[in-house]
């Protein structure tokens, strides 16, 4: 559920409104293990998604009280350890942004199993990447990338790999 703007209209305690619509750092933790089914692929693929609004499209985190909800985007960050990666995979319902706090990110845009564009993207760096269009993400440097993420829906679709991708037919389960 979005959230609202009920207690505001109704003229109820502000400060406590106010207090629902702040997500600190404090109060967020790197989960590692949302998406840990992907290291069924290999161990590059460990990494931690920090959620700040919504949830993304890969895990259900309804019970996560420390999420704001989402009403029109999901808000995350995404901390990959050197050598973690992103794999190729595609949003066929969503745009996609990629945000870099710190550290490097090399971001591939994939059309078909050969051929790809690599750019890498550091501090306050950006790329959007349109729907259906696939992508993936690496990181090559020796200390922690840390970028926003930023999803144009409340809920994606979960996202589709392609072939190519070494997570193509790795299931959850």
């Amino acid at each position: 559920m979005p959230l609202t703007t009920d207690a505001y209209d109704n003229g109820d305690d502000l400060s406590a409104y106010t207090d629902s619509l702040i997500a600190t750092k404090a109060s967020r933790v790197a989960d590692f293990d949302t998406l840990s089914f992907q290291e069924k692929a290999g161990p590059q693929f460990r990494r931690g998604q920090i959620r700040y609004v919504g949830s993304g499209a890969t895990g259900n985190h309804e019970s996560d009280s420390r999420i704001l909800p989402s009403g029109g985007f999901t808000f995350s960050n995404m901390l990959l350890p050197p050598g973690a990666e992103g794999p190729a995979h595609t949003h066929h319902d969503v745009e996609e942004a990629f945000f870099v706090l710190e550290g490097e990110v090399k971001v591939g845009i994939h059309r078909g199993a050969d051929e790809a564009e690599y750019r890498t993207l550091g501090y306050r760096d950006m790329i959007v990447v349109p729907a259906g269009v696939t992508r993936s993400l690496k990181n090559e440097g020796d200390t922690d990338a840390l970028f926003c993420v930023v999803i144009g829906t409340q809920k994606p679709q979960v996202p589709s790999y392609p072939e190519y991708s070494p997570m193509h037919g790795v299931t959850r389960g």
